[in-house]
């Protein structure tokens, strides 16, 4: 009895007469007929052109994940504002929002790399932005600290009885700062995990583990805690209704004191600002070409209030 077709290996030898005028020249079975056979699957691995092609690809991956700097796009092929437009824009926006809760945004883009320190401080601003700040404050019950602190605004104040609330979830405050004498007690009550992700633990590197506590909250109500992600500073710039002057005065603060930053910090990675974009918090961004108002600029007065 005769083998059946299908049981014979794939091969030019017991394929029928039929079959040979599917094969191509150089005899390859054609793909539309048979599977690969062994051997031209093997001759696909051995290909130095198909090695080579697998060769560049992993070559391209490995360059663009190793890429040690943050791309930047040309700001030549983009839009930019000068100040004043860039708030007529933002404000046009805002329109029937609540505009209590709204505010200016400022992103900072810098040239920087993806490894080594980055930058994180607090500015005071000559406008303050943030005046309802509930400031919670970590220090021995009944100490001239906690005095201090309750005498500069903050809204709670205290150790254990500030842990167990913190554990069951009542996070009622926008700042929390700790001093040096409860630092060991904050450490062993585990906070980390309630605090860390909400970006409200205390740290020596954000200086908000201090020693004069009622300084800090004074500076805190008046101020912003910023800190860089992925080659971005982004933090509240002002109130809508400020007026430009107002705007334009927190804008400089911020952009010296990210300078001043950048520059302690240039000896280890180097770093600069890039690009300055203005936003709020429900409206789009608006790059910034450094100028306060164009010739299309309206009137500082009906940019101001609300």
């Amino acid at each position: 009895m005769a083998t059946p077709f299908r049981s014979l290996p794939v091969t030019a030898r017991n394929i029928s007469a039929s079959y040979r005028s599917a094969l191509r020249p150089n005899g390859v079975i054609a793909p539309f007929l048979y599977p690969l056979s062994q051997q031209q699957v093997r001759g696909v691995k051995n290909n130095p052109q198909a090695k080579g092609k697998k060769d560049q690809n992993k070559s391209k991956k490995k360059s663009n994940k190793g890429a040690r700097d943050y791309q930047q796009k040309d700001l030549k092929l983009i839009d930019q504002y000068a100040l004043c437009d860039a708030m007529r824009y933002i404000r046009a926006f805002e329109v029937g929002r609540d505009r209590e809760s709204a505010k200016y945004e400022v992103h900072i883009r810098l040239k920087s790399r993806k490894d080594g320190p980055v930058i994180r401080n607090m500015v005071r601003f000559p406008h303050a932005v943030q005046t309802e700040s509930r400031i919670c404050v970590i220090a021995p019950p009944g100490s001239k600290h906690a005095k201090d602190a309750l005498a500069a605004g903050a809204s709670l104040v205290g150790e254990q009885e500030v842990f167990e609330n913190i554990k069951k979830g009542i996070i009622e405050f926008d700042r929390c700062i700790c001093h040096t004498d409860s630092l060991d007690a904050m450490n062993k009550a585990g906070l980390g995990r309630f605090l860390g992700p909400r970006g409200l633990m205390p740290s020596v590197k954000t200086g908000t583990v201090v020693d004069d506590v009622g300084i800090r909250v004074q500076m805190l109500r008046g101020g912003t805690v910023y800190r860089e992600r992925d080659a971005v500073i982004r933090m509240p710039i002002g109130q809508l209704a400020f007026s430009p002057d107002q705007l334009r005065d927190n804008l400089r603060a911020t952009l010296e004191q990210v300078k001043k930053d950048a520059l302690q910090l240039s000896d280890r990675v180097p770093k600069e600002i890039y690009e300055v974009v203005l936003s709020s918090t429900n409206g789009p961004g608006f790059s910034l070409n450094g100028d306060f108002k164009s010739d299309d600029s309206p009137d500082a007065a009906y940019l101001t209030g609300l």
